[in-house]
């Protein structure tokens, strides 16, 4: 299994739909950078967020999650509270080819204040928009950029295409659109 260049990348992106909108180069000019890099690709986060809230005082079950636990946002900058969480989405589509894997980091500009990104494996064939973790774990407000980097996404080709897919074993979140909050297979 080998990690993939900004060249496949970009033929599997324009030829094949993997990342849909593809920026072929990296914008970084006053901004959080996103785009193309040498051996992987900066998404970015969206302008639409759920913010996690404590005034329903409910309990944060991923089994059983209730809506009630987030507040909906819309906007150029999400103030995400101290030490708390918000739920957003990538701008870009992804369609991830039957022999990839793809594994996400945080960006270093967001971790340096604090924050941290998490976001899980991109399995193969997984298809649809990427719901990200931000945690703010400081005790300050901390502000989060709409339409900038969040995070950069590594790509492993197999050296031979998996037995089982997301997609074969009709994955939870195989499609989703917009934010996706956790939920158990029925």
């Amino acid at each position: 299994m080998g990690m993939k260049s900004d060249t496949w990348i970009r033929e599997k992106s324009l030829k094949e739909g993997m990342i849909s909108p593809f920026c072929e180069d990296q914008t970084s000019s006053g901004v959080v950078s996103y785009g193309l890099s040498s051996y992987g690709y900066d998404i970015r986060v969206s302008n639409e967020f759920k913010i996690f809230t404590n005034i329903n005082a409910t309990l944060v079950d991923p089994k059983h999650f209730e809506d009630n636990n987030v507040v909906d946002f819309k906007g150029d900058i999400c103030i995400v509270p101290p030490n708390s969480f918000a739920l957003a989405r990538t701008v870009e589509y992804f369609k991830i080819p039957r022999n990839v894997l793809a594994i996400c980091l945080g960006k270093s500009t967001y971790a340096r204040c604090g924050i941290i990104v998490n976001v899980t494996p991109f399995e193969p064939e997984f298809e649809g928009h990427i719901t990200i973790e931000i945690s703010n774990t400081t005790p300050l407000p901390a502000k989060i950029y709409a339409n900038e980097g969040i995070a950069q996404v590594l790509f492993f080709e197999g050296d031979e295409p998996c037995e089982v897919t997301y997609k074969d074993k009709s994955g939870k979140y195989q499609g989703q659109e917009g934010i996706t909050l956790p939920r158990i297979k029925q």
